[in-house]
């Protein structure tokens, strides 16, 4: 199958399995005019996080990269009414764009935006009241994926969820010949995870408008 036709079977999901959605079309239009890069999962992802954290029965989540809030409106339309969400992103204009449009979506008071690199700021959230979380997704640079990981146990408990996104990369994780410090990033977490004894794992891969990629997910066991 070509692009075009992954493309066209995620607009067929979407519109019979999603619809219609103001809110998350704001924040999609918003973020294209601020320039921010079209990296954000598409709907149906978006959707799948939705529903994981739901499933997880989820009342604190921990997102390691925000870029434009669409993902995180997906994350807090899972939490209940007193449920907290704490998303990193160290891009300043992009963090105003996500708290734009999350409070667009009626969670700025439910959803906070902390601005810096993690590495930075993940220590700050060791005492904080909403750890340790119920689900972690973690979508920010690759290289840092490792540290990422380390954060994602210490900030969890058993029980937990923690999700990794592009961790296929058109195929990249599995080319040893791919070295470049996204693919070596993702792949380096994807072996960390399934080598971790505290953790139950494993991966789907996805096509669609986003191309060719996917989602590790992992429970913490103990």
């Amino acid at each position: 199958m070509s692009q075009n036709q992954w493309t066209a079977v995620d607009q067929f999901l979407t519109d019979r399995l999603i619809g219609p959605d103001a809110v998350l079309d704001a924040a999609t239009a918003a973020a294209t005019a601020a320039g921010l890069p079209e990296i954000s999962v598409s709907p149906p992802q978006g959707k799948l996080l939705h529903l994981l954290a739901l499933v997880q029965g989820a009342r604190t989540v921990l997102e390691i990269g925000t870029l434009g809030g669409y993902s995180t409106i997906w994350l807090a339309r899972a939490l209940p009414a007193d449920g907290r969400l704490v998303t990193l992103e160290a891009d300043p204009a992009h963090a105003e764009v996500a708290r734009a449009n999350l409070a667009r979506a009626g969670f700025d008071g439910r959803a906070e935006v902390r601005v810096g690199a993690a590495l930075d700021t993940l220590p700050g959230l060791v005492d904080d009241p909403a750890a340790p979380f119920d689900l972690v997704f973690i979508d920010a640079d690759k290289p840092n994926n490792p540290s990422y990981l380390e954060w994602a146990l210490r900030l969890t408990r058993p029980g937990s969820l923690v999700i990794g996104d592009n961790v296929v990369r058109d195929g990249a994780v599995a080319d040893p010949a791919a070295t470049d410090p996204g693919t070596e990033g993702s792949r380096r977490l994807v072996e960390l995870i399934g080598a971790h004894p505290r953790l139950s794992a494993t991966a789907v891969q996805t096509v669609g408008s986003k191309g060719y990629d996917g989602f590790v997910l992992a429970r913490v066991m103990a």
